[in-house]
């Protein structure tokens, strides 16, 4: 087969794996793009299409489930209100179940009390246990 053909169905797989996403069909795509290098020193059909299949069978089973691996992991950073969960604060306004006010990373946010009966007094230390939208969900500090 000539080499413009498989460079040709490489790009329609590429262009496929574009709009659908699944990372298989953008492997596909590199085993054809190996195969026409194949064709285009001459190779014979039989090594383009065994290049074809080895290069397509060893990125599959081995770059496509890394890949997946490392899509579906949460990121190592996190950032903006989540970044403020596990850091500690200073009650401003006294906290309760219901309202209260903290200084967190320098500003200051709503804040409420995990633990529905405590009364957490201004001037205290809080560890921010998660934060619901614009409120911070804290407990009382310990050492």
């Amino acid at each position: 087969m000539p080499w413009f053909v498989w460079l040709a169905v490489a790009i329609g797989l590429a262009v496929a794996e574009f709009f659908t996403l699944t990372f298989a069909l953008g492997l596909l795509a590199v085993a054809a793009l190996v195969a026409a290098i194949v064709a285009g020193v001459d190779g014979p059909l039989s090594m383009q299409l065994l290049a074809f299949t080895v290069t397509a069978a060893a990125t599959l089973l081995v770059v496509r489930p890394v890949a997946r691996r490392h899509l579906t992991q949460p990121p190592l950073l996190r950032d903006g209100s989540e970044a403020l969960v596990g850091r500690t604060g200073i009650v401003t306004q006294e906290v309760t179940a219901l309202h209260g006010l903290i200084r967190l990373s320098g500003e200051e946010w709503s804040a409420r009390a995990y633990d529905s009966s405590a009364v957490i007094p201004a001037g205290e230390r809080v560890d921010v246990i998660e934060i619901d939208g614009a409120t911070a969900i804290v407990h009382r500090w310990e050492t």
